[in-house]
C-alpha cells in the first residue's frame, strides 16, 4: 500500500503532537504533587512514543515537501492539537486568541505553499 507523503506526513505528524502534548503539558495536571524529575522521566516515556511517529513523518514529507513548509505543517498541527488539549484535557478557557493564531498560521502556511 503505497499512501501519497501529503496524506502520511500530516496523519503521522497529528499523531506524533498528540503524544507530544501529553509530554509536554500533562504532568501540570496529573502529576502536580509530584517531584519534577518523576514527571520528567514520564514525559520522556511518553515522547518515545512521539519521536516514533515524527521521525517517519518528517522522512516520508522531505523531498515532496521542503524542509520550512515541513516545519509549518508541524506547527499548525501542533496548534490544531494543542487547543483541544487546553480546553478539554487542561480545562483552560477557551481564548479567542487561539483563533487569531491560526489565521496567522493560515497566512504563514500560504507564504511556504504559495508557488
Amino acid at each position: 500500500m503505497n499512501i501519497s507523503p501529503y496524506l502520511l506526513t500530516p496523519l503521522l505528524l497529528v499523531l506524533s503532537n498528540v503524544f507530544m502534548t501529553f509530554a509536554w503539558y500533562a504532568h501540570l495536571k496529573d502529576m502536580s504533587s509530584k517531584p519534577w524529575w518523576l514527571a520528567a522521566l514520564a514525559s520522556w516515556g511518553i515522547a518515545l512514543f512521539e519521536y516514533l511517529l515524527q521521525v517517519p513523518a518528517n522522512r516520508a514529507g522531505y523531498g515532496t515537501m521542503t524542509l520550512s513548509q515541513l516545519k509549518i505543517i508541524q506547527e499548525v498541527i501542533s496548534l490544531s492539537v494543542f487547543i483541544p488539549f487546553a480546553v478539554f484535557y487542561m480545562n483552560q478557557p477557551f481564548r479567542w486568541d487561539y483563533v487569531w493564531a491560526g489565521l496567522c498560521l493560515v497566512g504563514a502556511v500560504y507564504f511556504m505553499f504559495r508557488g
